[in-house]
């Protein structure tokens, strides 16, 4: 019955070429698309903040139909902090295909996606895509597959992997790595059909659907999306809801859709070993079970793997407060945290125990005085809550963040805290920097290698000793070096953790930024800010070349003299700024400033603004 069917996730690591395959596929497969997708490179990563990055950060749907037979296609992301996408979207498959680059071979993120799969016994199919590098190394990148299967504890039959080669940029595949042989995708999709079961279930069985992704449409409401395990379901059903707390409520279903290419397309039943996209239920939310009313059985709840890195959001209490965001006051900040929760597995958000901004009065007036409270966000690690600040920037949303910290567990009355294997590979003249810096955060050397000129490092280090890292890194490697991480256990910390070998450069008053100020302030260290730009007192502008924080009047102009001309002779000693991006200021700031994000400007600032007042504090301490 379920022979015309086949469910399969596309895994990888970052950039290995999953969204271009799937273009392949949808093109190839005569599949009708939109007019705007019709010329568009990369259909799936239709979020702007993919496509900017380059990078899958949202799973989605799709299908095509190859000899009579639908395919339902899941683009997955490949990078472990969005691991909590994986994992949920995975239940939905009974086959994958593990895209590995021909040049780069299996990376850490490889990693991370394939240990999910196999823990599920999904049937591996291996793509050993981008061929046409030059510096592809075809037989070399099969082997360490393979080492990757043995080492995952794959048994014999999944280890002996089918594998196709393919070049998917140009949409072409083959049985063998000749690339002149190959003339289109097709080998995939027969490796999918001869390789992938159909799934599993029983239209007579009642009915079982898991819920793992949910979207929102302007007329259905909530649509929930997932796959049916038993039975069958159609529009107008009276189904059971069965929440996570095991509650059971009798709803009915207004519309179900299946996937056609990238549309949803309305149909009146769908059977079990679909994938579907159902609304009417308003409260439903990822991991919960739609069973039949007289039957009603619920399948397992979803488990994902804990955040360990967490983040204080609050509202924005600087001098600029309220001036550029449009959603800026506690309450609506509140509301869009929680209700990121209704599709992120992977993210927590509780009230801080500082005070619970929900109480505070959400006039704006108010809201600057507000230094307490606020909401602690935990996430996968520092890119999973970096995407969630940018999204809600975008938005419109203005608030302020405080520096990532590791969540912590005492296991038998001890303190542990995460620790991540780092991967780096760098070119052999940069390995002793590597060394010397992962040395001092306290990094344990765990494997080294050099082949061909390149260095292959696999470090131990606890998360908290590795922030800032990644552009001190980049700096480090002239921007030649990849480094990548995947959490490993937590353990206890070494006690003497890593500090900041710097200080910042701090506006000592309020104005606007003047060239002649700034370049007096240059020769103390690293300028973040442009001449003309409004700033206030106690705003970081600037990183100090030593370790402790200056106050610095930028905002001091050269006066006219009857000598010289006020502008002379300044322009041109003016150093060209850094410009500190979200991430960039993330991983700056140390335990006494924020990052204070709005839809124009990321700013850093220090927590207590003015100077006196913090030097009190201190003493105080």
């Amino acid at each position: 019955m379920y022979g015309n069917l086949r469910n399969i996730a596309i895994i990888a690591h970052v950039d290995h070429g999953k969204t271009t395959l799937v273009d392949a596929l949808l093109r190839q497969s005569k599949t009708e698309l939109k007019g705007e997708l019709r010329e568009a490179n990369l259909i799936m990563d239709s979020n702007e903040l993919e496509k900017e990055r380059g990078i899958t950060i949202f799973s989605k749907n799709a299908s095509v139909i190859w000899r009579g037979i639908k395919i339902n296609i899941i683009d997955t992301p490949g990078h472990a902090d969005f691991g909590g996408e994986v994992e949920r979207v995975l239940t939905m498959a009974d086959g994958c295909l593990l895209l590995v680059d021909a040049q780069e071979g299996p990376m850490p993120q490889t990693r991370f996606v394939l240990k999910q799969a196999l823990k599920m016994k999904h049937k591996i199919i291996v793509i050993i895509n981008k061929i046409d590098k030059q510096n592809s190394r075809v037989d070399f990148v099969l082997n360490r597959v393979f080492d990757l299967f043995v080492e995952l504890g794959a048994d014999e039959e999944t280890a002996f992997f089918p594998v196709v080669y393919a070049c998917a940029k140009e949409g072409k595949a083959g049985l063998s790595s000749d690339i002149s042989t190959m003339k289109n995708i097709e080998p995939v999709f027969e490796a999918i059909l001869k390789h992938v079961p159909p799934p599993s279930g029983n239209v007579q069985k009642p009915l079982q659907m898991l819920v793992s992704n949910i979207t929102y449409d302007t007329h259905k409401g909530r649509i929930a999306i997932g796959k049916i395990y038993n039975g069958a379901l159609s529009a107008g059903q009276e189904v059971v809801q069965i929440t996570h707390d095991g509650e059971r409520k009798k709803i009915t279903i207004t519309s179900v859709s299946e996937f056609v290419g990238l549309e949803k397309i309305d149909v009146k039943e769908s059977v079990a070993g679909d994938i579907v996209a159902i609304s009417g239920i308003a409260d439903i939310t990822i991991g919960e079970t739609i069973a039949d009313v007289k039957t009603p059985v619920a399948l397992l709840v979803l488990k994902v793997e804990e955040p360990t890195i967490k983040m204080t959001f609050s509202v924005n209490s600087s001098p600029f407060a309220g001036k550029e965001g449009k959603f800026k006051t506690s309450r609506q900040i509140r509301e869009r945290l929680f209700k990121e929760l209704e599709t992120d597995v992977a993210l927590r958000v509780e009230d801080s125990p500082s005070g619970n901004p929900a109480s505070q009065d959400a006039s704006l007036a108010e809201s600057k005085q507000v230094n307490q409270g606020g909401w602690i966000v935990s996430g996968r690690g520092e890119l999973h809550l970096a995407i969630l600040i940018e999204r809600l920037r975008r938005e419109g949303y203005e608030f302020q963040v405080a520096r990532p910290q590791v969540i912590t567990k005492t296991v038998d009355g001890q303190l542990q805290t995460p620790f991540e294997q780092v991967f780096i590979e760098v070119p052999e003249q940069f390995s002793g920097v590597v060394m010397q810096k992962m040395g001092a955060r306290h990094g344990e050397l765990a494997d080294m290698k050099t082949e061909a000129n390149t260095t292959f490092f696999k470090f131990i280090i606890a998360s908290s000793e590795l922030f800032g890292y990644r552009s001190e890194f980049i700096t480090d490697t002239k921007g030649l070096g990849i480094i990548d991480t995947l959490f490993l256990e937590y353990r206890p910390q070494n006690p003497n953790s890593l500090t900041r070998g710097h200080g910042s450069l701090v506006v000592h008053e309020s104005g606007v930024t003047k060239t002649y100020g700034l370049i007096n302030a240059q020769e103390r260290g690293i300028i973040f800010v442009d001449s003309g730009k409004p700033v206030y007192k106690g705003q970081v502008i600037g990183k100090n070349s030593r370790a402790e924080d200056i106050r610095v009047n930028v905002c001091r102009e050269k006066h006219l003299t009857n000598m010289r001309s006020k502008g002379e002779d300044v322009a041109t000693r003016l150093a060209a700024t850094m410009q500190m991006g979200l991430e960039d200021a993330l991983e700056y700031i140390d335990d006494t400033e924020l990052v204070e994000v709005t839809p124009q400007n990321i700013r850093i600032r220090k927590i207590i603004l003015d100077e006196l007042e913090e030097r009190r504090k201190r003493v105080g301490q």
